[in-house]
């Protein structure tokens, strides 16, 4: 098992930033790579970006449009979420996943592990 509790959310207002972290923990040397979704009330589950665990590649959802970044630490087994430049319609719950086989993928279907999810809430 691994076990990924996030950090970091809060409050902010529209055009400010915000640094989500995920510290894994457990079966981390099974990891391939590491996702964040979102989720709003009353819609889906939708990803925003994974990163490769070794490699440090990312992938993005077009709607980040190079406002949010991931990066990871992989001494800390930490990975992080840089949400600049946010807006009202970011606000949501934002989960940390962890995915043992190859692909960055878009799913949560794709996902074998999830944190517990952090609020985000950004003001207007």
């Amino acid at each position: 098992q691994v076990q990924l509790p996030e950090s970091g959310g809060g409050l902010v207002q529209s055009g400010g930033s915000l640094r989500l972290s995920c510290a894994a923990s457990g079966r981390t040397f099974s990891i391939y790579a590491m996702g964040w979704f979102r989720q709003a009330p009353g819609k889906e589950r939708e990803f925003v970006g994974a990163i490769n665990w070794s490699t440090g590649n990312t992938n993005y959802a077009n709607f980040v449009k190079g406002r949010f970044s991931i990066s990871r630490d992989n001494a800390l087994n930490t990975v992080y979420l840089e949400m600049n430049s946010l807006k009202p319609d970011d606000t949501a719950v934002y989960y940390c996943a962890a995915r043992r086989q190859i692909g960055l993928l878009t799913l949560p279907a794709d996902y074998d592990y999830w944190g517990q999810g952090t609020q985000v809430t950004v003001s207007s």
